[in-house]
C-alpha cells in the first residue's frame, strides 16, 4: 500500500473502530444546558474503579461507564434535592468531599444525587454493576462534581 493510500485509509479505519464502541442511552436532565454541566462532564474520569471504562452516551451533560445493560450513568442538571436523612458525606482519596443523597429503588438500583450543588448531578448504579462492585467508586467522581460549588452540607 502506498503511503498516500495509508494516510487516506487511516481516518476510515478510526471511524470504523468508533462505530464499534457502544453508546449508552441516558435521559437528558431538565437543566442539562446549564454551563456548569459542561465543566462536570469534561472532568469525569476515564474509568470508575479498576474495570469500568467510560463509554459514549447519546445525550447532553451525561456520562457512562461499563457496557449496555450494566452501565453506571451520570446526568448533570437534575433538580437539586432538599435536605434528607439519607445525606452522606463521601471523601475522595485527594480529600475532596461531596455530599450525596443516597437511595435504592427496591429493585437494586442505587441512586446518588449531589446535595447542596446547583445544578445537581445524579449517578445511577444498576444491580448488574453492584453484583460485582461496591459503590465506593462514587468517590472517583468528586473532582468532576465539585466543579459545581457547594452551597450547603449534610447535617
Amino acid at each position: 500500500m502506498s503511503r498516500l493510500a495509508a494516510i487516506v485509509a487511516l481516518p476510515a479505519a478510526v471511524a470504523g473502530l468508533a462505530a464499534c464502541t457502544p453508546t449508552i442511552g441516558v435521559e437528558v436532565a431538565e437543566d442539562a444546558a446549564n454551563p456548569a454541566c459542561a465543566d462536570v462532564v469534561l472532568a469525569v474520569p476515564e474509568s470508575l474503579g479498576a474495570d469500568l471504562p467510560k463509554v459514549r452516551t447519546n445525550s447532553q451533560a451525561t456520562a457512562a461507564w461499563g457496557e449496555p445493560g450494566a452501565a453506571v450513568t451520570l446526568r448533570c442538571g437534575v433538580t437539586p434535592p432538599g435536605a434528607s436523612a439519607d445525606c452522606q458525606r463521601v471523601e475522595s482519596a485527594d480529600g475532596t468531599v461531596v455530599d450525596w443523597i443516597v437511595a435504592t429503588d427496591g429493585e437494586g438500583t442505587w441512586s446518588f444525587v449531589t446535595y447542596g450543588r446547583d445544578p445537581a448531578v445524579e449517578v445511577l448504579v444498576p444491580p448488574a454493576v453492584t453484583e460485582q462492585h461496591s459503590t465506593a467508586f462514587v468517590a472517583d467522581l468528586a473532582r468532576a462534581v465539585s466543579t459545581v460549588p457547594a452551597t450547603k452540607e449534610c447535617r
